[in-house]
């Protein structure tokens, strides 16, 4: 039986993209090679200008590009490629090239072995999260076109600072998301699964200020901050409702001046996960609502939202059952999608009621963990998958 055109393309495209696998390869090793730290804004600068080469060198020079500084974040890059054809549609990707690995990390990586069925792992410092979804993203535009289908205007979109809460790049995603007609995030899968859902996220800094006094002299005369501030985070910890999705977790904690000084002033810094904006607002309340044992101390809370909830929202329901359908012509069993407690870039564009899939990025494990990996030998397929949905959005999306 002869296949359909249709089955012909995705056939051809996922053969070219096993042919060029260790090329990819190659290209996320050398972005891993390249150090980008969140803090490092030096190696930021120089990591940035290594993508924007890489993706010249694939793709050549960009119809249009522009770099807007972060200030004391890495900056953001948007370099767009003009589709083919009359009232193509214009779709983002989206990729984040800092990492949480401080600058120096890579002189001590060790790579992982094999898998326990064998298969090869290959790590570094932010492989997972997400170098290889950056590399897998340029090439997956590099044979869509080569298949010589007509093809929508993409626009890349990388982004310095995500891992920090995207403090300086939030609205240039805002206001490149709301140009184009689909949005794809190029973060890793869960386990080969697309993430169409997230939890919402605070890092709220909570500041106790008491009174000082001689620990040993006047005692009696001290209002500790550390003490009320270790009540409030145990109380605060209380307000957590897993079965509602919703986690706190302290994870700074510092105070105090001398070992024989009552603390005066200390600090706390608290992570915290919602899957709900009803779950946001009960946390806020229940958190202002604390009271501790010593009124002399004052208690103050920065309630920082960083990102809101993200859910399957009506746009991007079809946008998941387009990407099911190339997973389905590639030959893939299934293209699962799940939530997942980790907030991303996707998160924003979501929350503006606009068509967006994350989780596009690698296979593999041990995001923010020494052993972070992937695994080379499903890099063929997300790039081909990516590649096969850019080559099914020449028009914009229908819900």
């Amino acid at each position: 039986m002869t296949a359909s055109p249709a089955a012909a393309a995705a056939a051809a495209l996922t053969t070219r993209a096993q042919e060029v696998s260790p090329r990819i390869v190659d290209d996320i090793l050398t972005l891993v090679r390249q150090e980008t730290s969140s803090y490092d804004l030096p190696g930021l600068a120089t990591g940035l200008d290594l993508l924007r080469e890489l993706t010249v060198q694939r793709l050549g020079r960009p119809d249009h590009e522009h770099r807007y500084p972060g200030g004391e974040c890495g900056d953001t890059l948007t370099l767009t490629y003009a589709g083919t054809g009359a009232g193509a549609g214009h779709v983002l990707l989206v990729g984040h090239y800092d990492t949480v690995w401080p600058t120096g990390t890579l002189a001590g990586w060790e790579q992982p072995g094999a898998s326990e069925d064998g298969r090869e792992k290959l790590g570094g410092p932010g492989i997972f999260d997400m170098k290889t979804g950056l590399a897998q993203g340029i090439w997956a535009l590099k044979l869509a076109r080569e298949s010589g289908a007509p093809l929508p205007t993409v626009t890349f979109l990388f982004n310095g600072d995500e891992e920090i809460g995207s403090l300086s790049s939030r609205p240039v995603i805002e206001e490149v998301a709301q140009k184009a007609d689909v949005t794809l995030v190029l973060e890793p899968t869960a386990h080969g699964a697309v993430k169409t859902a997230r939890k919402g996220t605070g890092i709220f800094q909570v500041t106790a200020t008491g009174v000082e006094a001689h620990a040993g002299l006047a005692p009696q005369d001290g209002a500790s901050a550390i003490t009320a501030l270790s009540e409030f985070v145990v109380a605060a910890a209380k307000v957590a409702a897993p079965d509602r999705g919703t986690t706190i977790n302290t994870g700074l904690f510092k105070g105090g001046s001398a070992i024989n000084v009552v603390a005066g002033q200390a600090t706390a810094g608290v992570d915290i996960r919602v899957s709900s904006e009803a779950e946001q607002t009960r946390v806020d309340e229940e958190l202002d609502a604390i009271k501790v044992s010593d009124p002399r101390v004052r208690i103050e809370i920065d309630h920082a939202w960083n990102r809101p909830p993200m859910t399957l929202n009506a746009a991007s329901a079809p946008l998941l059952a387009l990407a099911r359908e190339v997973a389905r012509e590639q030959g893939r069993d299934s293209l699962p999608d799940t939530a997942v407690g980790g907030a991303s870039d996707a998160n924003f564009v979501a929350a503006l009621g606009l068509p967006v899939l994350c989780g596009m990025g690698a296979v593999g494990d041990g995001a923010h963990a020494q052993g972070e990996f992937i695994y080379p030998d499903t890099v063929p397929a997300q790039t081909a998958l990516v590649a096969g949905v850019l080559g099914h959005l020449t028009h914009p999306l229908r819900g």
